[in-house]
């Protein structure tokens, strides 16, 4: 397409958007306000924030303890099943619970366990940083046993924002027990053929562990479709679930058998109304769960992930790259003369629904951004200004208005003000 950086194009490509309506499902409270932080934090569904109160109000109010015979006791697998649908998972291998750490801990140290005498852990530094931590707390847990765990992290084949896929292949060898890698990193938005790196892995009887934080209701995944072996995920960022709301996992059916969960709980339990003093797993992926899950929190994104389904993958990731494209071709046209540059890759079957725009001064136009534009991105070290575009909800109009900001910004130099000292959270 051959985008214009007039309004009226942006304009323009609203009144042709299909999914321009979905923008009424969700509370704005500040039109003036330009979101551009939806891959941290989606903002709220109506439906959710209804469902927040009848949970509170009606189940929790007037069933109480009755909720568990309504539909709490199957929560995880029902909404579980419901994500499925949007990352290609059949029934009965995706559960919602716990945190996506937490979640990590299991799966990664489950297939660990399941080969014990292979010990390389394939990862990148593109991965989330939270996510190297629990493989590092793994190694550390596992050679109390004797085991001499290696952690092999793949660094960039650019300046930081393609991982060096030459060196990831030939990392994958015989003694590689695991591969875990973030479907879209979260700094520069860069998106792996999880077909490849998953056929890769399998050459080498090796299992894959797919960080889906940052792809899940933006991009089209196939996880059944790719044979990927087990997946983790968030429900907070584009499935607008809300903070703190409870992660998922995915554990493919050809090997839930053969998997035990690090972490016995009575919800993991075969029984759990037995009451058994001896712990027997349950069958299939209901085994990863351990303790009474976030009911409230759990409903709630229920319900959150209604326009998701109902706008579909494919509308979706259509505008996502739209607006990913028209996002590049403004850092170039307006941005670039200021001393910007683009974070993330120009073509956008490898990126996913933010771009990063890299700035010495990255981290004190953010704050002018926040403090007085009334745009919120977000910083991510050393020099990524961090764009994310959110379809439903996001308006080219949006992306527009905030690029016309970020160039104010920059020709009235307001960022001169702000300390380059970092505050504890941007």
């Amino acid at each position: 397409m051959n985008f214009s950086a007039a309004r009226e194009f942006a304009l323009q490509l609203d009144s042709q958007d299909p999914l321009a309506a979905f923008r009424n499902d969700f509370v704005i409270h500040d039109p003036n306000l330009i979101y551009l932080d939806g891959n941290s934090l989606g903002m709220p569904p109506k439906a959710a924030q209804e469902k927040a109160r009848q949970a509170v109000e009606e189940q929790w109010g007037k069933d109480l303890i009755r909720g568990w015979n309504k539909g709490w006791w199957e929560s995880p697998s029902r909404v579980g099943d419901k994500i499925g649908q949007l990352i290609g998972a059949a029934a009965g291998q995706v559960l919602v619970n716990d945190t996506i750490s937490l979640n990590l801990f299991k799966l990664a140290t489950a297939a660990l366990t399941l080969q014990p005498n292979k010990t390389r852990i394939i990862t990148d530094t593109f991965n989330f940083p939270s996510d190297l931590y629990i493989l590092q707390g793994i190694k550390n847990l596992l050679s109390t046993g004797g085991l001499d765990y290696q952690i092999i992290r793949i660094g960039a084949s650019d300046n930081d924002v393609t991982p060096d896929l030459a060196a990831l292949e030939a990392a994958i060898d015989e003694n590689t027990a695991l591969v875990t890698l973030s479907h879209v990193t979260f700094k520069s938005g860069y998106l792996y053929d999880m077909q490849r790196i998953t056929d890769l892995a399998h050459q080498k009887d090796a299992l894959v562990l797919w960080d889906l934080s940052h792809s899940v209701g933006a991009i089209p995944i196939h996880l059944d479709a790719c044979n990927a072996d087990l997946a983790i995920g968030c429900t907070y960022k584009y499935l607008n679930g809300g903070p703190g709301a409870p992660a998922f996992l995915y554990v493919n059916k050809a090997i839930q058998e053969k998997l035990s969960s690090p972490i016995w709980g009575w919800w993991g339990q075969k029984n759990p109304f037995d009451f058994s003093l001896d712990y027997e797993p349950a069958p299939g992926a209901e085994r990863f769960l351990v303790g009474t899950q976030p009911i409230i929190s759990l409903l709630t994104m229920e319900a959150a992930l209604e326009p998701t389904l109902q706008a579909g993958m494919d509308s979706i990731r259509a505008k996502s790259i739209l607006m990913t494209d028209y996002a590049s071709f403004l850092t170039e046209s307006w941005l670039a003369p200021f001393g910007f540059s683009l974070g993330s890759p120009l073509d956008p079957t490898k990126r996913g629904s933010h771009i990063s725009i890299r700035h010495a001064e990255g981290y004190r136009i953010n704050r002018a951004l926040i403090e007085e534009m009334n745009v919120i991105p977000d910083f991510r070290e050393p020099d990524n200004i961090r764009l994310g575009f959110a379809p439903l909800y996001t308006s080219f109009a949006d992306v527009w208005e905030g690029f016309d900001r970020i160039k104010r910004v920059m020709r009235e130099k307001l960022y001169e003000k702000y300390s380059k000292q970092k505050l504890a959270v941007t």
